[in-house]
């Protein structure tokens, strides 16, 4: 996604690099090193080493997600990158699409 991609969602470019500040703020507090200690990515549940989980925004920042803590989760970086700008229930809808194609 690039930058002009937020203006087309209609989310001000303004927003989205306070909430990415606050964001880079977020994973320098003991908060963030807690919540990767598990090593568990959110969406996958696979354990992975702290150091290889990225922080993500449930609801994301291009759809008017905030960098709170009760948006922000730990995922792995596939995850991460497959999720990209999906909301949760479209996420649930792409994974459960998965599940069918490798049942066939």
């Amino acid at each position: 996604m690039v930058e002009d991609d937020f203006a087309f969602i209609g989310v001000d470019e303004q927003v989205i690099k306070k909430e990415k500040a606050k964001a880079r703020e977020l994973r320098k507090t003991s908060w963030w090193r807690n919540k990767i200690s598990s090593g568990i990515c959110y969406y996958c549940g696979k354990k992975f080493a702290a150091r290889d989980l990225t922080m993500d925004h449930l609801i994301p920042l291009a759809r008017g997600g905030t960098s709170s803590k009760g948006n922000i989760v730990a995922a792995c970086k596939d995850c991460n990158n497959r999720k990209k700008t999906m909301l949760p229930l479209e996420w649930e809808d792409y994974m459960a699409s998965l599940d069918r194609e490798k049942s066939l």
